[in-house]
């Protein structure tokens, strides 16, 4: 029985939406803002701190400041301690954390953060990739109010980072194909898509030996 579904995405691709309706539709609990509200919690910090270090590695600058920190003079300086539990690669083992503690309690819906490969070997868990063309993303972006020069940056830098970040602290390579039973190209409208992920769903509520079967079924729009 399929218990959580896992949706990493391209940014711009529209999965937080889809995400949501999904969530609502099965009356589950939507982890996504939710996660780095959690994480704040945690470190005791504020959420926009955390929103800009997430799936990032960590900044040249950032780096610096670290290296800095760690002298002769680190336990006196004050503030250091939750300067280093907020960098980049101790968000990375915390998110492992609290997404294993949202898994255990099932029923969710989990966006980004690495889900997808923490929670690989669940059975209960069915993994989407949600993808879109360049165009359409830009599309999305600017929808939300941003300008075209803004989106196109968005576009080509989000994911790159994203990218970074996976191969840098988990030695994986984002998108991992083999990790999802499904990759959704957005283009074909979030109801449809939608209506794809729950029909996944139940396909393999009936078929369960499915689930940890490796290899996606890729669901083109063009």
């Amino acid at each position: 029985m399929i218990k959580i579904i896992t949706i990493e995405r391209e940014y711009g691709s529209g999965a937080a939406a889809i995400a949501k309706a999904v969530a609502d539709h099965l009356g589950w609990t939507l982890w996504d803002h939710a996660i780095t509200c959690e994480i704040a919690r945690r470190l005791k910090c504020d959420v926009q701190s955390v929103e800009q270090r997430e799936e990032r590695p960590d900044p040249t600058f950032y780096r610096l400041v670290k290296a800095f920190m760690r002298g002769s003079y680190e336990e006196s300086l004050q503030g250091s301690a939750s300067l280093e539990l907020l960098d980049a690669e101790h968000l990375a083992l915390l998110f492992e954390k609290i997404v294993t503690d949202i898994a255990a309690k099932g029923n969710s819906v989990i966006i980004g953060r690495g889900s997808p490969w923490f929670l690989r070997s669940r059975r209960d868990t069915l993994r989407v990739f949600i993808y879109a063309p360049p165009d359409e993303k830009i599309r999305r972006i600017k929808a939300q109010g941003r300008k075209q020069s803004e989106a196109e940056d968005l576009v080509a830098s989000v994911d790159r980072e994203r990218a970074a970040f996976v191969k840098k602290y988990y030695g994986a390579t984002w998108p991992d194909r083999y990790l999802y039973h499904l990759m959704i190209n957005s283009e074909i409208g979030d109801d449809a898509v939608k209506k794809m992920i729950l029909n996944e769903m139940d396909l393999l509520d009936g078929n369960p030996e499915l689930v940890t079967r490796s290899g996606p079924a890729q669901h083109l729009a063009r």
